[in-house]
């Protein structure tokens, strides 16, 4: 390919990049162009929709409705607010959209595109202006069906009203003059509602719509809770405290302190609270009454309660002050006899004087106990404190006493059971003398060739363990723990031989039997000849378990079963 040919493709190549170019600008030109169009017609629509006919319609009924003073201010302010708003707000943004349109059709998009925002938000304003105009209009235009609306409903809770209490009126005898009163004021506004409206008098109808609402919701209230309050406070309470004096005055003369729960002063603030809440009624001021009176209620209910509390709290104090009495006299028993008894427990046992302070700590923690009791009897007789905090304090300590007699039996456990175990060492020593006795026996009921060695080496260890135990119950003081050793060492060893003895007659039994019985075979087999032989050259060395042996696996080769056979024969 030439040179030319080269050339004349990369002009191809430019000129089809300046076209394509063009075209993309050019779209993109329309694309702005048809963005800032709407935005201009969406403007000029806003602006005429900021004048609309309901504003000429609305202050045209309001002109109809002009019959004093004040609407004829109300009027010309507003028509005075809709010129300025017709004849100088607008004709501005008419310029504003003229002047975009200019700046559009010249295709000065930087500064069309900050024209537009400002008139946009001047529009909005303007537009605000008119809709708070409008909504003020119309708040008169059709604030006779809004208020008509409005005193019927009222009227409607207010006859109910007045029927409840015309139905209960023997309810309402403490507060009948200022309810009635009130029902007057309540007809005298109703009757000024009417005047008002005739007027057109619209900024004294919405004052009197208020003080109607406030006044009818009140009445509602007072009507509702006003019987309940009443009852509380002339009957349910008063009978309620007066039983509770009855009540507090009978367990007074029965022996009861009932200084803490201080019943005649908040008894006189409940009368003050009362006073006060019937007052407050009389101008029909309920606010927090019923929940005040509840809450007096629930008080002199919770007395009863309390009441209950000393009496059960009565019934524990006395049971305390016997088995607490009790107790510690008991405990006191105990451990002054182990303390007299301190100098024999030295003397008979290897005990140090650290093993004797716990009895000194059980002296003092009684002491203790037995002051604190003397106490509580104290406080008790001379009625200074409740039985609830009597009670209390004889739980608190039947607790103490409890830790007394955990440490006491531990004490009783460590020097109570020295004898015992001397005692019950002095009856093993028997029983082990016993079972020696009985290993011996053992070992002269069959007639050994030999006696094993291991039988005498075994009888040597259990007679020198019994020998020692004997040296220790001997020995004064005696220490416990070691004689527990010496009892336990010589028990061992004793049924160990015993065990051996057993062991050593039941393997000679068995090796002498299996020769005897092998003998029949001597003759027919060479290696039961063989076997045998040295069964009783090791029997008659008294090592009976080889020769046992020995014999029967001789007789196996004949009689496989022999052993088990020999056994049960044993067994038999």
């Amino acid at each position: 390919m030439s040179s030319t040919t080269f050339i004349l493709i990369g002009i191809t190549y430019y000129i089809v990049s300046i076209i394509i170019i063009i075209v993309v600008l050019n779209i993109i030109n329309k694309k702005d162009r048809t963005k800032y169009l709407n935005s201009i017609n969406n403007l000029e629509r806003e602006k005429n929709l900021i004048i609309s006919a309901g504003i000429l319609t609305e202050l045209n009924k309001v002109e109809n409705l002009i019959n004093n003073d004040t609407m004829k201010e109300m009027y010309d302010d507003w028509q005075k607010r809709f010129k300025k708003i017709k004849e100088e707000e607008i004709p501005k943004i008419t310029d504003s959209l003229i002047e975009i349109q200019d700046l559009f059709d010249h295709k000065k998009y930087h500064a069309l595109k900050s024209k537009l925002a400002k008139t946009e938000l001047d529009i909005y304003y303007v537009k605000t202006q008119s809709n708070y105009l409008l909504k003020e209009v119309k708040d008169i235009t059709l604030s006779e069906d809004k208020n008509r609306e409005i005193i019927t409903k009222l009227k409607a809770k207010y006859r109910s009203i007045i029927t409840k209490y015309n139905n209960n009126k023997n309810e309402y005898q403490a507060i009948m003059a200022p309810v009635e009163l009130q029902f007057e004021n309540t007809d005298k506004l109703f009757s000024a509602f009417e005047v008002h409206m005739e007027n057109n008098d619209y900024q004294s109808v919405d004052k009197i719509i208020k003080a109607l609402d406030t006044i009818v919701g009140n009445l509602e209230l007072v009507i509702e809770e006003a019987p309940s309050i009443i009852l509380m406070s002339t009957k349910l309470i008063p009978k309620r405290m007066k039983d509770v004096y009855i009540e507090a005055e009978k367990l007074r003369k029965q022996g009861y302190n009932l200084d803490y729960l201080n019943i005649e002063y908040n008894c006189e603030e409940a009368n003050k609270k009362i006073t006060d809440i019937m007052e407050r009624l009389n101008v029909l001021n309920i606010e927090d009454s019923t929940v005040e009176l509840k809450t007096i209620m629930d008080y002199f209910d919770g007395l009863y309660h309390d009441f209950d509390k000393e009496k059960i709290a009565r019934k524990i104090f006395e049971d305390y002050i016997r088995t607490i009495l009790v107790k510690t006299n008991k405990f006191e028993r105990i451990n002054n006899d182990l303390i007299r008894k301190a100098k024999d427990f030295k003397y008979s046992y290897d005990l140090k004087d650290e093993d004797f302070k716990i009895l000194d700590v059980l002296k003092e923690d009684l002491k203790g106990v037995k002051h604190d009791y003397d106490e509580i009897i104290t406080a008790h007789r001379s009625k200074s404190f409740a039985y609830s905090r009597l009670a209390k304090e004889m739980e608190e300590l039947n607790v103490r006493l409890s830790k007394v007699e955990e440490k006491l039996d531990y004490a009783l456990k460590n020097l109570g059971s020295l004898k015992e175990d001397e005692v019950r060492a002095r009856e093993q020593l028997d029983e082990i003398k016993e079972i020696l006795i009985k290993a011996k026996s053992k070992i002269n009921s069959y007639k050994l060739p030999v006696v094993p060695k291991k039988y005498y080496v075994e009888l040597a260890e259990a007679t020198n363990a019994i020998k020692e135990m004997i040296k220790e119950l001997e020995r004064q003081p005696i220490s416990i723990k070691t004689l527990n050793i010496r009892v336990d060492t010589a028990r061992d060893l004793v049924l160990k031989l015993y065990n051996t003895s057993k062991e050593i007659v039941k393997t000679c039994y068995l090796a002498e039997m299996s020769v005897v019985y092998g003998n029949r075979y001597r003759t027919t087999s060479s290696k039961v000849d063989a076997g045998l032989t040295r069964a009783e050259m090791l029997f008659e060395k008294g090592n009976f378990k080889a020769s046992l042996e020995n014999s029967i696996n001789a007789i196996s080769t004949i009689e496989p079963d022999f052993y088990h056979d020999l056994l049960s024969t044993f067994e038999k």
